[in-house]
């Protein structure tokens, strides 16, 4: 990835509070814990999901910068849903944490020199080659936009079950 690229990955993960916010803002509150399926997970536990997740991904982004070659805790993320009742949880606590991992994660990137982006990567037990810095940046600058499409997804399946 060259560093145009990176720069415009790293904007699109600054602005993906403000992405999701606009998405959340469609949701009905009545449609928040419906689920598609049952194995499915509703927009409210899209929204704690999302608040693990990026508490997660600034810790790998810290580990990448500080402590290249380390290795990085996996996490099963359907049990963690399943055994930490996400709609148990408080949904704006969740979106707080988010945009603070965010904000502060995406500060940091802005800082990080180029030869950090180019040579550090850390070891990712679900993947066979090290999980680079590139890696990082593709992965969680289209986690919030990925979600989005599950969360309006769920939105037309609810509608269309109304």
């Amino acid at each position: 990835m060259d560093a145009k690229e990176r720069d415009e990955k790293i904007e699109l993960y600054g602005r993906g509070c403000d992405l999701l916010k606009a998405a959340l803002a469609e949701v009905p509150q009545e449609a928040m814990k419906f689920k598609p399926e049952p194995k499915e997970w509703s927009v409210y536990e899209v929204i704690i999901h999302i608040a693990d997740s990026e508490s997660n991904a600034a810790l790998r982004a810290r580990k990448l910068i500080v402590e290249p070659g380390g290795s990085i805790m996996p996490y099963n993320q359907p049990l963690w849903a399943e055994v930490l009742n996400y709609h148990e949880h408080n949904f704006e606590d969740a979106l707080e944490v988010t945009r603070l991992a965010r904000k502060t994660t995406y500060e940091l990137l802005k800082r990080v020199p180029e030869i950090v982006f180019n040579t550090h990567w850390i070891k990712h037990p679900e993947y066979d080659e090290p999980f680079t810095f590139d890696k990082w940046i593709n992965t969680y600058s289209a986690h919030i936009p990925g979600h989005i499409e599950q969360i309006q997804n769920n939105l037309k399946i609810w509608r269309a079950q109304k």
